[in-house]
């Protein structure tokens, strides 16, 4: 891949070419040029992530926050570092924490609440393994993974949903990858059959998860022999793993087999900020002023609202997730394409103000006639939106290599007035306003939401008053984009999901509604998948799945949205001068219109 050989040499003389390679290998992208812009490309934050991730081995340090605000690819490598001889100039100011007990986070908090069983609660990942990758093979990259990332011997006394547990790290070789990976000889196992099998092991696997006695991972290797590609799955707790660190742990197991299979040892990259360390900053936070002074906010937020899917959940106790209750629907090339990565640049905006657009619109159109008629909040619609989590909320901090679960949960109340829904669903000026207005909402938002979690979960001064305000009914989640039906090694193996969480049975839900999208890249492009979860007792599924179909409705219409004349336009967050309304900044782009 382009960054491997980029990571060869440190410092390198051509930041923009390095950069240009390193988006183009993460976007998927034959080629970027330097006058392109992350974003414009369609690039999200997750990806950024593996950016910054990427760039450090090949002798460039830049930030999150760089990638997706610079304006081009050159202009980012004009502001990027080099890295030092021992890497001098990243991760934090002071001393990392890395092993012992740290403070449960917000998000470990959030689980423990749930009140059901835990204990094997997971997210797994199975990738194409190369011919000839054997039994001890397996188990020499899980034991770098596990070195090298402490979150990967996690320990909760107790278990996972014990209340009080206080988390722990041990320290680096006291977890014994042999005991953990399960190897089993396939060799006369088809493509059509490995799907099946890897799954019946997946299963027995996360069985004998137990983060009491400090296992949070274990793996299956399906062996196939030395001229044909294998499996491995790794099934860890969702404690120790998100989204983004799947992302992580791709790459090391293809840089930890690149290297064993020239003889040397699969020695994975330090990681500059460990978990505990974060836990560390984020319990110390959580008391700080500047998040003291956003408690109103997010109770202003969780106002009461009469509405469905506008308020909070009325139920004290929501029914498990069930296979009955789910529905999942895909969104074609030929929408998906330009909705993921023509409309965010509309408004110079993202993926999640595109599909909470999308929505918010869906649930004013999907509400009863009449429902909400009368009161301030017919407009409104509060929402629980799931983030990456991993903020810079403290200089130095460089958490593109922690590997663990750093998940926000965070509510949004979106207040859209009265839209012409008409207008909207058939791709008129009604849904632009709309998308301009959901951004401006987001952008509000300090630090992506991080505040709302740490004020609940670790300030005794405010948690138990944002407790009592509930949570919203529908709880939103975009997972970002996954490569699928790539058939190079260590590719995600088709006939399974990718990150996607596995609840135990008899789990609550944590929301009436549930709504986990995914970006999958294909050979024809570009496909969203949804799937949508509802408790039974809250929702019947004929309203939920109508609810579904009207979003991915209100979707092809922003879609649609994106090739109206003048359809693109600022919003008062992209300017820095102060007091402007979108009105003024629409009336002033009509009348540059004219002029030009």
């Amino acid at each position: 891949m382009a960054h491997e050989g980029a990571a060869r040499g440190r410092n390198p003389v051509d930041p923009a070419g390095t950069l240009c390679a390193l988006i183009a290998d993460v976007l998927g992208l034959a080629a970027v040029d330097p006058g392109q812009s992350f974003t414009g490309l369609g690039g999200d934050s997750i990806q950024a992530i593996q950016v910054v991730s990427r760039a450090r081995p090949a002798g460039l340090l830049v930030t999150t926050r760089e990638v997706l605000r610079s304006e081009t690819v050159a202009a980012l490598a004009a502001g990027a570092r080099a890295v030092g001889p021992l890497g001098a100039g990243a991760g934090p100011a002071r001393p990392a924490r890395r092993l012992g007990p740290f403070a449960p986070t917000p998000i470990m908090a959030w689980l423990g609440e749930l009140g059901g069983p835990v204990d094997t609660y997971n997210q797994s990942l199975v990738v194409r393994t190369p011919a000839g990758f054997g039994a001890e093979d397996a188990v020499r990259v899980v034991q770098a993974l596990l070195d090298t990332h402490d979150i990967l011997r996690l320990r909760v006394p107790g278990g996972a949903g014990a209340a009080g547990a206080q988390p722990t790290v041990p320290p680096p070789g006291s977890v014994d990858a042999h005991a953990l990976v399960e190897s089993v000889a396939a060799g006369a196992a088809t493509d059509e059959e490995l799907p099946g099998l890897t799954t019946q092991r997946i299963r027995a696997a996360r069985r004998l998860l137990a983060p009491a006695e400090g296992i949070v991972l274990r793996a299956v290797h399906i062996d196939r022999g030395p001229a044909r590609q294998g499996r491995l799955a790794l099934v860890v707790h969702h404690l120790a793993v998100d989204g983004v660190s799947w992302r992580i742990l791709l790459d090391d197991l293809r840089v930890g087999w690149e290297r064993l299979s020239e003889g040397r040892e699969p020695g994975l990259a330090p990681v500059p900020t460990p978990f505990a360390h974060w836990a560390g900053l984020l319990r110390a936070d959580a008391t700080s002023g500047r998040r003291m002074a956003e408690a109103g906010r997010w109770a202003a937020t969780l106002r009461p609202a009469p509405e469905p899917l506008g308020g909070v959940c009325a139920l004290d106790r929501l029914d498990a997730e069930s296979a009955v209750n789910r529905y999942t629907l895909d969104l074609p090339p030929d929408v998906t394409g330009p909705l993921l990565t023509v409309t965010p640049g509309l408004v110079n905006g993202t993926v999640n103000d595109v599909l909470l657009t999308g929505l918010a619109l869906a649930v004013l159109a999907w509400r009863r006639p009449g429902t909400g008629d009368g009161d301030g909040d017919g407009g409104s619609v509060l929402v629980d939106v799931e983030g990456h989590g991993r903020e810079e909320i403290t200089d130095g901090l460089d958490l593109s290599r922690t590997v663990g679960w750093f998940t926000t949960v965070y509510p949004v109340r979106l207040d859209l007035g009265r839209p012409d829904l008409a207008d909207a669903r058939a791709g008129g000026p009604a849904a632009g306003a709309a998308l301009r207005q959901v951004k401006e909402t987001l952008r509000a938002i300090p630090d992506h939401g991080i505040g709302h979690g740490l004020l609940r979960y670790a300030n005794s001064r405010t948690g138990p008053g944002l407790a009592a305000l509930g949570i919203p009914e529908i709880g939103f989640n975009y997972l970002g984009r996954f490569p699928m039906g790539d058939a190079a090694d260590w590719s995600a193996a088709p006939g399974h999901d990718f990150g996607l969480d596995d609840a135990d049975e008899g789990l609550p839900m944590a929301h009436a509604v549930e709504v986990n999208a995914a970006a999958h890249e294909g050979p024809a492009g570009l496909t969203l998948s949804a799937t949508w979860t509802w408790a039974g007792n809250a929702y019947p599924a004929g309203r939920v799945r109508a609810l579904a179909d009207e979003w991915f409705a209100m979707l092809r219409a922003l879609a649609r949205h994106t090739a109206l004349p003048g359809a693109a336009g600022l919003t008062p967050s992209d300017v820095s001068l102060t007091g402007l309304s979108q009105a003024d900044l629409d009336a002033f782009e009509s009348q540059l219109g004219e002029v030009l």
